[in-house]
C-alpha cells in the first residue's frame, strides 16, 4: 500500500517534481529564483510556464482553469474559465498564457471589503502566488492567487499572510548575520495545524433546521452518555468512519496535502486530522483544501462533516492547534536549540523575540482566533481560558530564571555560555510534560498555539504572529546592530543585557500551571495585568489601537485602510451569524417545538380524561403533573420567543457595527440561551415520538 501512495502522492499538484520535469533548465532555475529569493517573474518566464502547465494539467483530464483565492469569507472562491478558444478552422484550441496565470479579474463587488470600496465598484484583481503550487480539482486546474481591489487593497487573507512572513524574514536575517551567519537566504515560518471534527449521519443532518443554517445544535437535551466514560478519545474508529478516513487520506495525499495524524478525539462523534509541518502560506492553502474535501468525502459516506467550533453543549468542542515554528532555508529550526553555546544564544534571543510578541500583542493573538462560533469554547474546560499566557515547561523557565538572575544554572549538563551564566547547550525535547490548558505552548522546538477554532482559516492568527515576531526582533536587530558597530564585547553585554531585561519584563506572560481554574483567571487580570477579552466585541475593536496599528503598519502587513476594513467585517460577521442563529431558533421554536409540545400535552390531557371516565378514583398523577409542567414550559418558550424577537428587532435602531455587536452580546444572546433552556427541558419530557428532531444521543451515537 505505501508504494501505491507514493506513486500518486502529490500527482495532481504541479509541484517542484513536475517542474522539472515539464519547464526546461533556464526556466525552471528562473521561476525557483522567484519562489526562493522573491525576484520578479519575467513574462517570457511565465508564459512558459502557463504553457507547460497547462499540457500538464490537460493530460490529467483538466477542461478548466480558475484563480483559487480566500477571500475575507473565511472559505475559498474560484471561477472557472475554459482552456478553449477558437481556431482558424472552426474547432478550438487548448491555450493558457502568461497573462492569465499572472492576473485574473474575478468581480470583486460581492465579496466583503469593509468599506474598502463601494458596492458599485466591481472590479478586483487575483495575483498568482508561485510560492504555493497550482494544483487539479475535479477537472479544473487550480491557482492560489493574491485577492485585492482595484486600488491595490488587500481583500483577502492570502496577501496579509505572504507580507507578515517577508517582514519576519526581513527581521531574522539581521538577526542570523549578527551572530555570523551569511549563508542563509531566507527564514519562513512554518506550521501543522491539527484540524478537529464531528461526523454525524446525513440522514439526521437533514432533520435539523439548526445544523443545515447555523452548523450547531441551537437546541438539545444532553443524551444519558456523553463523554464522562473517556472511552471514545483514542478509541478503536468505527468501520464508517475509518472508510471516510481512507478516502479523505487518499484524496489529500494526491494534493500533496501531508495527512499524517488520524484518531477519535474526546466527545462522541469527534474526530482528528493532523498533518506533517510545512511553509505556512503552502499550509493555509492546505487547510483550506483539507476542509474542503472534509465535507465532500462526507456527503460520498452518507454523512455531514462539522466544522463548527460547538455544534453540540455539554461535550468538547473542536479546535485547530497552530504549531508554529521559524526555520532557515537551509532546515535549521530557530527554536531548537544547537549543539554549541553560541547557537543556544541565538535561540534564546528567538525565543525572547517570540515571548516578547506574545505579551506586547497578547489583543492581536486573542482577536486573530475570535468568531461567534469560537466564543462558545474558549473558556471552556476544553479549550484554552480567553487570556493569552505562555507556558515553557520547568527546564525553559530554570534557565531564563538564571539568566535573570545571574545564578548558576543546575542542569544536567553546564557549559559556559557568554552570557554570563551556566546553561545547557542542547535543549531536550521532552524534559517536561505538556500542558494542554495553556493557550500558548512552547512543545520542544515549536510554539503550539490552541486558541484556534476548528472553522478559523490559520491565516490570521499566523499574521498576527509573524508581524509581532517580526516586531521585537526588528527592536532587537536595531540595538545589537549598534552595540556590534562598537564591537564584539559591546554586542554581547548588549545581547545578555536584553535577554535578560526581556526575561524581567515579560515573564509575566509565562504560566505553567493549570489554565483550567478560575483562580488563573484572577491571578492573570489582577495580580499579573493580562488582558481577558471573552468574546469578539470584547476584543475585535482592540485591532484599530494606536499600538496595533502603529506595529501592523510599520511591518508593512496591513494599511490602516484595511486594518479598519478587517474590524468592520469581522463585527459585522459576528452579528450576523448570530442574527441567523436567533432567527433560526424562533422558527424551530414557533412553528416545530410549540406545537409537538402542545399536541403531547393535548395527548396526555385526554389519556388522563379517558381514565378518569373509566375510574373517577384513579389519581392520574403522571398525566397531571406533566400536563402542568409542560404547560408551564410552553408558556416560558412562548415568551422567550417574544422576547428574543423584540432584542433583534431592537438591532436595527443601534447606530454602528461595534454598539450591534454589544447588544448581541448583553442582549440577544443571554434570550437564545433562555429560550434553549426551556425547550431543552421540555425535550426531556415529551415523547420521543412527537419531539420534531434528532435527539443529542442520535447525533452522536449515530455513525457505526
Amino acid at each position: 500500500m505505501m508504494g501505491m501512495v507514493s506513486e500518486y502522492f502529490g500527482s495532481m499538484v504541479f509541484d517542484d517534481r513536475a517542474m522539472k520535469a515539464n519547464l526546461s533548465a533556464k526556466v525552471y532555475a528562473s521561476l525557483r529564483k522567484t519562489i526562493d529569493e522573491g525576484e520578479k517573474l519575467d513574462l517570457g518566464v511565465a508564459n512558459a510556464v502557463a504553457a507547460a502547465m497547462k499540457d500538464w494539467a490537460v493530460a490529467r483530464g483538466a477542461t478548466h482553469y480558475t484563480h483559487w483565492f480566500q477571500p475575507l469569507t473565511g472559505i475559498t472562491a474560484e471561477k472557472h474559465d475554459g482552456f478553449i478558444t477558437p481556431s482558424p478552422d472552426g474547432g478550438v484550441l487548448m491555450e493558457f498564457s502568461g497573462k492569465e496565470l499572472i492576473k485574473g479579474e474575478p468581480d470583486a463587488s460581492s465579496f466583503p471589503s469593509g468599506g474598502l470600496r463601494a458596492t458599485f465598484e466591481a472590479r478586483g484583481y487575483t495575483a498568482w502566488d508561485p510560492t504555493s503550487y497550482a494544483f487539479i480539482k475535479g477537472n479544473t486546474l487550480c491557482i492560489p492567487t493574491a485577492f485585492c481591489a482595484y486600488g491595490g487593497e488587500a481583500l483577502d487573507k492570502k496577501t496579509p499572510l505572504l507580507r507578515s512572513m517577508a517582514a519576519l524574514n526581513k527581521q531574522a536575517l539581521r538577526i542570523l548575520r549578527l551572530f555570523g551567519n551569511d549563508k542563509v537566504k531566507c527564514v519562513r515560518t512554518s506550521v501543522g495545524p491539527e484540524q478537529e471534527y464531528f461526523l454525524i449521519t446525513k440522514e439526521m443532518y437533514d432533520k435539523r433546521p439548526d445544523l443545515r443554517f447555523t452548523g450547531r445544535t441551537l437546541f438539545g437535551a444532553s443524551a444519558p452518555k456523553g463523554q464522562e466514560m473517556d472511552d471514545h478519545y483514542f478509541g478503536a474508529i468505527k468501520p464508517k468512519v475509518a472508510a471516510y478516513m481512507e478516502e479523505l487520506n487518499e484524496e489529500l495525499w494526491r494534493l500533496g496535502i501531508l495527512a499524517k495524524t488520524e484518531h477519535n478525539e474526546v466527545a462522541p462523534a469527534q474526530h482528528e486530522l493532523a498533518p506533517i509541518y510545512t511553509t505556512t502560506n503552502i499550509a493555509t492553502d492546505h487547510n483550506q483544501l483539507t476542509m474542503e474535501i472534509m465535507q465532500k468525502v462526507a456527503a460520498r459516506h452518507g454523512l455531514v462533516c462539522l466544522l463548527h467550533e460547538k455544534p453540540f453543549a455539554g461535550v468538547n468542542g473542536s479546535g485547530k492547534h497552530n504549531n508554529w515554528s521559524i526555520a532557515t532555508d537551509s532546515g535549521a529550526n530557530l527554536l531548537s536549540p544547537g549543539e554549541t553555546p553560541y547557537e543556544n544564544a541565538q535561540f534564546l534571543l528567538f525565543l525572547c523575540a517570540v515571548i516578547k510578541a506574545v505579551d506586547d500583542y497578547q489583543d492581536l493573538l486573542r482577536l486573530s482566533v475570535a468568531t461567534a462560533g469560537n466564543d462558545h469554547r474558549l473558556g471552556a474546560n476544553e479549550a484554552p481560558p480567553a487570556v493569552v499566557s505562555m507556558f515553557l515547561g520547568d527546564e525553559l523557565n530554570a534557565v531564563l530564571e538564571a539568566i535573570e538572575t545571574g545564578a548558576p544554572y543546575e542542569g544536567t549538563k553546564k557549559t559556559k555560555l557568554k552570557l554570563g551564566v551556566d546553561v545547557l547547550p542542547k535543549f531536550s525535547r521532552d524534559t517536561t510534560d505538556r500542558n494542554r490548558t495553556s493557550p500558548f505552548a512552547f512543545t520542544g522546538n515549536k510554539f503550539e498555539f490552541r486558541m484556534l477554532g476548528s472553522s478559523n482559516s490559520i491565516a490570521c492568527a499566523n499574521i498576527m504572529l509573524n508581524a509581532a515576531v517580526a516586531e521585537s526582533l526588528e527592536i532587537y536587530a536595531d540595538r545589537l546592530e549598534g552595540a556590534m558597530a562598537k564591537g564584539a564585547e559591546d554586542f554581547e553585554t548588549a545581547l545578555h543585557e536584553m535577554i535578560r531585561k526581556t526575561i524581567q519584563d515579560h515573564k509575566h506572560i509565562i504560566f505553567n500551571g493549570n489554565g483550567y481554574d478560575d483562580a488563573w483567571i484572577k491571578e492573570a487580570t489582577e495580580q499579573r495585568g493580562l488582558l481577558n477579552y471573552p468574546t469578539t466585541p470584547d476584543c475585535m475593536p482592540h485591532l484599530l489601537d494606536s499600538k496595533n496599528v502603529n506595529m501592523l503598519t510599520r511591518q508593512g502587513v496591513y494599511s490602516k485602510a484595511e486594518l479598519k476594513s478587517r474590524c468592520d467585517i469581522m463585527l459585522e460577521n459576528y452579528c450576523k451569524t448570530v442574527q441567523i442563529e436567533a432567527n433560526t431558533m424562533v422558527d424551530m421554536a414557533k412553528t416545530e417545538i410549540l406545537p409537538a409540545v402542545e399536541a403531547y400535552t393535548l395527548k396526555l390531557a385526554q389519556t388522563a380524561s379517558a381514565k378518569k371516565a373509566l375510574d373517577a378514583e384513579l389519581a392520574c398523577r403522571y398525566e397531571t403533573e406533566a400536563v402542568r409542567k409542560l404547560s408551564t414550559l410552553t408558556d416560558e418558550i412562548a415568551k422567550g420567543v417574544e422576547e428574543l424577537e423584540c432584542a433583534l428587532a431592537a438591532l436595527h435602531l443601534e447606530g454602528d457595527i461595534i454598539t450591534e455587536s454589544y447588544a448581541i452580546r448583553d442582549n440577544v444572546l443571554p434570550k437564545m440561551e433562555e429560550l434553549r433552556a426551556s425547550c431543552d427541558e421540555a425535550e426531556t419530557i415529551t415523547a420521543k415520538e412527537y419531539w420534531p428532531y434528532p435527539s443529542y444521543g442520535d447525533l452522536l451515537f449515530g455513525v457505526r
